[in-house]
């Protein structure tokens, strides 16, 4: 993985030149092109966060628990890789160094499948890791890229005897099909439709630099905000100060008839539909509604929440307890921003996206979760 590192580095310019190759192929307008984007900065990312998996330790191996058994029958539950890991995502070429650098530290093998949109990037990124597979005398199917064509999808999801779990990373629309058509097992990395409360004691200019971050810093990712909730006692106070922020970034907002009425003479403001309130945005957009209070607040996000990212803004500690006691997500802050739901803010190195489910993995799904258990029963002759 430090040779990969180095690789990467090595091969900045031609990365860009492919990845030019594929942006070229969008439309020039869509911010979504954010994600499909790698530069130098950015290229110096990835091969910092593969310096920082390959610097934590092997999961694998590892005596989770141990007995001795009346018997006289020794055992022992260890910690194992989970075999084929077969990962389906979008847009983003980061993803392929990041899923084939987390499961090669994990001792497991991947299948990946981009998307056409960064077909070129791909193609090359395997094409580097394949190199260094090589050069470490280390079988270069180990990271198989397929074809982006969208047919090859459907044969991974009946592939139970090669691909052990499949996880789809991207839109909503992507998870959803993955879930309901694949007989490989899955795990869920979701779409984050993501909400900031502002409660009626919050510090206004805290809160007000919370939803900036929340909404601005990186719109096109998902742990962005979605939907700005307020109390209807400060509401006006709020979103006069948060005005000239989001006219500087030119936010499009989608309001309700109360936040619209306080919010009127701002440039891009629309009135909100119920589809408005579910939406990830993805984009210099947001949602705005006014609640009578933190009842309302905690029924709303219920109703919409994705369960990926969910904050309050509050001075005051039992609003925030029951906040965060109530609110049914992966993340679950406190006066703080959404955009910290990540695997290398957490500590955790590089992740293979945000996993928004109950069972194996929640939250920023790192190297510690690609490994599932095994028994071993050590004995001298018992019989049953």
């Amino acid at each position: 993985l430090n040779g990969l590192a180095v690789e990467i580095i090595k091969n900045t310019k031609q990365l860009i030149k492919e990845n030019t190759k594929d942006l070229a192929k969008q439309d020039p307008d869509n911010p979504r092109n954010d994600r499909l984007l790698l530069n130098e900065q950015r290229i110096k990312n990835i091969a910092a966060s593969i310096k920082k998996v390959a610097s934590l330790p092997d999961p694998t191996g590892k005596i989770l628990e141990k007995r001795t058994l009346p018997n006289g029958l020794k055992l022992e539950k260890i910690s194992v890789a989970l075999g084929v890991v077969g990962a389906i995502y979008e847009s983003r070429p980061n993803v392929t160094f990041d899923i084939a650098a987390l499961c090669l530290r994990s001792r497991n093998a991947c299948v990946l499948k981009g998307s056409s949109e960064a077909e070129n990037t791909n193609n090359l990124a395997v094409k580097i890791i394949k190199k260094v597979l090589k050069d470490n005398n280390l079988n270069t199917d180990t990271v198989t890229l397929l074809p982006s064509a969208r047919e090859v999808v459907n044969e991974m999801f009946t592939a139970t005897k090669y691909i052990d779990v499949l996880i789809p990373r991207g839109s909503d629309g992507l998870i959803q099909y993955v879930r309901k058509n694949s007989l490989v097992p899955v795990i869920e990395t979701g779409a984050g439709v993501c909400h900031v409360y502002v409660e009626k004691t919050a510090n206004i200019k805290k809160a007000v630099d919370i939803v900036v971050n929340a909404k601005t810093s990186r719109p096109s990712v998902c742990n962005a905000a979605d939907t700005i909730i307020v109390d209807k006692s400060i509401a006006g106070n709020f979103l006069q100060q948060l005005k000239p922020a989001f006219e500087k970034f030119e936010v499009e907002v989608f309001a309700d008839n109360d936040a619209f009425k306080l919010l009127k003479g701002y440039d891009h403001l629309q009135h909100a539909t119920a589809e408005d309130f579910g939406r990830e945005f993805l984009s210099m957009k947001c949602a705005v509604k006014v609640v009578k209070g933190l009842d309302e607040a905690l029924e709303h996000i219920a109703e919409y929440s994705t369960r990926h990212s969910e904050a309050i803004v509050s001075e005051n500690k039992q609003a925030c307890d029951r906040f965060i006691k109530e609110v049914d997500a992966a993340a679950v802050y406190a006066n703080a921003s959404t955009r910290f739901t990540d695997g290398e803010e957490f500590g955790l190195g590089a992740e293979i996206g945000i996993s928004t489910q109950k069972l194996h993995a929640r939250g920023p799904f790192a190297l510690e979760k690609l490994v599932t258990e095994k028994w071993v029963i050590k004995g001298n002759g018992q019989i049953r």
